[in-house]
């Protein structure tokens, strides 16, 4: 396929190295020559200098040749008005564009083919909103994802002492939670993959990914660790759309408390919001956090545009007596640094958008894709189609199939109910099957496993 990336920020950036891997040609567009010279020099990639919206730039990256258009600059605008051209002057067949205001986002009739014809818009605030939420809603998580249609979640938790299988295999696991159907896929150990058997036994600071119905989530967590307080008071520090977002969404359920240091942007606050109490003032201001009784807080979230800002005043709730911080972090390498460390739980804006964007990208039979571990690992959703004749897994047993080193399958959607499967159930048509691949480099095997054999009669 060829892709054209407009924008070499971290998800211009990323997406390129992760498409460029997948036997895809790819060009990046950007206005920086500095950033392009580096995806230059470690990809095998083309890269042009000029703005993306502009007709001799994008013809310079060969657009009449391309496939699919992604435009990820930091505007909107850009990434609007880059989308229309290639499809009115290019007829580029499929445009993704980013698009982060709200302002825009409540009115979906823009985005049509008579208006602004955007096939697929992906919206990173509504993404990390959502992703926080389940967060704050399942106390004890790292990381909570959708598959199925939302009836299945893959959790991410570390495991403590006093959680009731540490220290014990994993075949004890129906046991300690009879009745409740789970999976345990991965687990990372001293940051080294484990793939779990029945005889593995779970240390303290284990960071376990299990799959199971969202009904079942909180229990399974019991499992590895103590039972997490519920959430009730929350302070988010940052009033930009994602703490905007956030607040709209938690304050009818939570005490939400939002500290927004520009007075403009307060006022505006506290017009669009209802329940939720305003702060002006500076998030790693001691004295005000004090004051507004930190240590009562349940969990403290750190969403300004400032990393380093997030990164310290998420330290100093920690110290001060917050019980959990969380801290939206954009810089890959501060993420090992501040996760499990002085920050509970570190979000990347850009490995949740990245996940959406391969997603519809690499659609047909994956409906679903969500990066993890920093983009080192990968969870997919995959329909099987075909049968016995045509399938290289319909119609097969789990334990018959070739599945690439460090792939689980963890649960099988079929129709209304989820299967989460031994060795000896067989894969029928239409099944969405889940997939834990501790290697991303191995999702090309998955896919071609999961095609169908063109037969000629």
């Amino acid at each position: 396929m060829r892709i054209i990336i407009l924008g070499a920020g971290q998800v211009g950036r990323t997406m390129a190295e992760r498409l460029s891997t997948e036997d895809n040609d790819v060009t990046v567009v950007d206005t920086q020559p500095e950033l392009l010279k580096h995806i230059q020099d470690r990809y095998d990639i083309r890269t042009v200098t000029g703005h993306a919206s502009h007709p001799d730039v994008l013809e310079k990256a060969r657009i009449e040749d391309a496939d699919l258009v992604l435009a990820v600059t930091n505007s909107d605008e850009t990434n609007m008005v880059a989308c229309q051209i290639a499809h009115s002057l290019f007829h580029t067949p499929t445009r993704l564009a980013r698009v982060r205001s709200a302002g825009y986002l409540t009115h979906p009739e823009l985005f049509t083919p008579e208006a602004i014809p955007i096939d697929f818009i992906i919206s990173p605030e509504q993404l990390v909103t959502r992703f926080i939420e389940n967060l704050i809603e399942f106390p004890g998580a790292l990381q909570i994802l959708d598959f199925a249609e939302g009836r299945a979640q893959l959790v991410a938790v570390r495991a403590h002492y006093g959680g009731g299988l540490v220290g014990k295999e994993l075949r004890h696991i129906n046991e300690l939670l009879p009745k409740i159907d789970a999976r345990i896929v991965a687990i990372y150990r001293r940051k080294r993959a484990i793939i779990p058997t029945a005889r593995t036994v779970i240390e303290s600071d284990d960071e376990v990914f299990f799959l199971a119905g969202k009904q079942h989530i909180r229990k399974v967590i019991t499992a590895f660790r103590h039972t997490d307080k519920s959430n009730r008071k929350i302070i988010i520090a940052g009033g930009g759309n994602i703490g905007m977002a956030l607040a709209k969404q938690l304050e009818s359920i939570y005490h939400v408390k939002i500290i927004e240091n520009n007075r403009a942007r307060g006022r505006y606050l506290v017009e669009s919001l209802g329940k939720t109490v305003v702060l002006n003032g500076d998030a790693a201001d001691e004295h005000l956090l004090r004051e507004e009784d930190i240590e009562n807080i349940d969990m403290y979230c750190a969403v300004t545009n400032d990393d380093e800002v997030n990164i310290l005043s998420a330290m100093l709730a920690k110290r001060l007596g917050a019980r959990k911080v969380l801290s939206i972090i954009n810089r890959p390498g501060y993420v090992d640094l501040a996760q499990g460390g002085p920050v509970d739980i570190a979000v990347s804006p850009a490995q949740i958008t990245i996940g959406a964007l391969l997603a519809y990208i690499r659609r047909g039979d994956i409906v679903r894709v969500h990066s993890l571990r920093r983009g080192a690992a990968e969870a997919i959703e995959v329909i099987a189609h075909g049968d016995r004749e045509t399938s290289h897994v319909v119609g097969r047993e789990i334990g018959e199939l070739s599945l690439p080193e460090g792939t689980t399958i963890g649960v099988i959607a079929r129709g209304d109910k989820l299967l989460f499967p031994d060795k000896h159930v067989v894969i029928e048509p239409e099944d969405h099957v889940v997939l834990f691949l501790v290697d991303k480099s191995h999702v090309q095997d998955v896919e071609r496993l999961f095609q169908v054999a063109i037969t000629f009669f």
